[in-house]
């Protein structure tokens, strides 16, 4: 299928284009990348001092690389290394975060570069926006749930004991560079928790493209032009909603499907090995077109088939498939409350009346959630 406002380059590198004006900004997407960091960076900065903020698991494996791109192009790098994981997503850990890069004499002038999955991501970026009230920062994801949603469109921010990505800023980098060789050595799970983000964009409002994704799925698991295909359809149509709608307030909420529910059960899980993102999300985008039928929105038939395509690429998509205790009905109740699209107390989720016809829904009945849930909980008859 044509990938949407995609330029595909001599090189077989995919590039997008984020138009935000005097912001706008590359995405990059291709095999090699790691290695052309340092030339596409210093065209932007020459001769910057980079504080590259990684995981310890990343750095084992691709830090070198990324060091030695950037010193052969005159760059100065400086690694501050953290723990993997989202607990690493935490105000000790941006302390430790910005210290290093302070001590590395990070400027205005120069750059943090982010080099890890999701969660590095969202960390360095924050960083970056409060380093000196604000600083440049280049996205290069490791993961594919990183190159597909979180390293596009500028959120950044840390976890709070009373939910997920609640303390943060909005914070664009300069450049996104999706190695897609990187993904060969990502571990299975996590390469499964970041298809769920995948999925999803077929799921808002591009029904043929969830349509290939059930043909091709294996094809984009195995590596290869249907992996490339897939990572470009997705970062062009984020891409285009954050070119629309920056600040999330219009229709960038849809880009949330599945993670009112899915940020509940994640912080329920305590923000643990026991749930990824990308799971949770797969969770809440079952539930979410499950609620969606059991309020007569969408078709049973198409709740099944989403819980169906998720299933068949490994995913959970029931509360029952969670190892482990959660909080019971009242605590996720509270845990979505503290959801960051809740406006003065009123409910808001991201509903279906089929598949990619995601819409946003407001005041939602927290009862008809509460009951909803305690069905879930109970392995109820939906679907």
């Amino acid at each position: 299928m044509p990938l949407p406002a995609a330029t595909t380059l001599p090189s077989d590198v995919t590039q997008l284009r984020v138009g935000l004006g005097d912001r706008s900004y590359d995405i990059v997407i291709g095999p090699g990348l790691l290695a052309q960091a340092g030339a596409r960076i210093a065209a932007l900065r020459p001769g910057a001092r980079v504080g590259i903020v990684t995981d310890r698991n990343v750095a084992e494996r691709h830090l070198g690389t990324v060091e030695e791109s950037l010193r052969a192009a005159g760059l100065v790098p400086t690694p501050v290394i953290v723990e993997p994981g989202e607990k690493s997503k935490s105000f000790a850990v941006l302390e430790q975060v910005l210290d290093g890069l302070l001590a590395a004499r990070i400027e205005r002038r120069d750059l943090v570069l982010a080099l890890g999955g999701g969660v590095v991501g969202d960390l360095a970026g924050f960083a970056a926006a409060a380093l000196r009230r604000g600083v440049d920062f280049v996205q290069v994801p490791t993961s594919l749930l990183a190159q597909v949603d979180s390293s596009v469109g500028g959120k950044t921010g840390i976890n709070s004991r009373h939910g997920k990505n609640l303390i943060g800023a909005f914070h664009q980098p300069i450049l996104v560079l999706a190695d897609t060789g990187v993904l060969d050595t990502l571990p299975l799970r996590e390469f499964r928790s970041g298809y769920a983000e995948v999925a999803k964009y077929g799921l808002i409002d591009n029904a043929p493209f969830f349509t290939w994704l059930e043909r091709k799925w294996q094809d984009v698991f195995g590596g290869g032009p249907a992996r490339i295909e897939a990572i470009a359809t997705s970062c062009a149509s984020k891409a285009a909603v954050v070119s629309r709608d920056e600040k999330e307030t219009g229709d960038r909420a849809l880009l949330n499907l599945g993670h009112t529910f899915g940020h509940a059960l994640e912080a329920g899980a305590g923000f643990s090995q026991r749930l990824l993102h990308g799971e949770a999300v797969a969770i809440g985008m079952a539930q979410a077109f499950r609620f969606s039928a059991a309020q007569g929105l969408c078709a049973p038939a198409d709740a099944e088939r989403v819980a169906a395509h998720l299933k068949a690429v490994g995913l959970p998509t029931r509360i029952a498939d969670i190892p482990g205790e959660l909080p019971d009905t009242d605590g996720l109740m509270d845990l979505i409350a503290q959801d960051k699209k809740v406006s003065r107390g009123a409910l808001t989720f991201i509903l279906a009346r089929g598949i990619g016809q995601s819409f946003i829904a407001r005041d939602v009945d927290p009862a008809a959630v509460r009951s909803f849930l305690e069905a879930e909980r109970a392995g109820g008859a939906h679907p």
